[in-house]
């Protein structure tokens, strides 16, 4: 299990940050994949499953977080929520350049090559996939189209140097005002990231414009 560097620690939005890590030798991942990050916080311990649920554990802390970069080149990054009574996430946030972390991973079959357009339907710490997966795919030279559920989205800079770019960024109350954008995706592949609430309501509204395969991560529930 690889000890890997913090380089930078940036608030993204409300109690979110983007953590950047260092690249280890001979690792390779895809955005949309996530690692596990392990450590001791406090002595005290709980367990996240991949689907973000916890359990009672040893003092030992692990969490999966989606890597939000567009590569691992040199550093990669993965975006992390968190609420004051949390345990690992305030941990992160408060990590500081040059400190050191434990990963393992990569993990997860969601993930994007560069291959195809693509749309990302997102909504909390899901907008870190989805900037992740839309830099990638304009830089392959694919379209790309971010539609984010709530309000004050993370990664707000970034969504916004994406729509300069010529990316379609939409901001929505209902994931009903994303139907037509969805349906005139047809050739595109279809993303969402969120909360287990947020991944069946947009797997619903795909479905119904008929998208049958929406590759989806959900964080568990809130």
């Amino acid at each position: 299990m690889p000890q890997v560097t913090v380089v930078a620690v940036e608030e993204v939005g409300p109690r979110t940050v983007a953590l950047e890590l260092r690249t280890p030798e001979g690792f390779d991942a895809a955005p949309g994949q996530f690692l596990l990050v392990r450590a001791t916080v406090d002595g005290s311990g709980e367990r996240r499953s991949p689907g973000n649920r916890s359990e009672t554990g040893d003092s030992e802390e692990t969490g999966y977080y989606t890597l939000s970069s567009p590569d691992v080149t040199e550093t990669m990054e993965v975006t992390v929520e968190y609420v004051p009574e949390g345990t690992l996430a305030p941990w992160l946030a408060e990590r500081s350049p040059g400190d050191t972390i434990e990963i393992e991973g990569p993990f997860g079959d969601v993930r994007y090559t560069g291959d195809e357009d693509v749309v990302v339907l997102a909504e909390g710490p899901g907008i870190g996939p989805a900037v992740g997966i839309a830099e990638r795919a304009q830089r392959e030279g694919n379209e790309a189209t971010i539609v984010f559920w709530g309000e004050e989205p993370p990664h707000r800079d970034r969504l916004d140097a994406l729509d300069a770019a010529g990316a379609t960024v939409l901001i929505v109350e209902s994931l009903d005002d994303a139907a037509d954008t969805l349906a005139d995706a047809a050739d595109a592949t279809v993303y969402a990231f969120g909360f287990e609430s947020f991944v069946r309501d947009a797997t619903t509204v795909a479905e119904a414009v008929g998208v049958d395969d929406v590759r989806a991560e959900s964080f568990g529930t809130r």
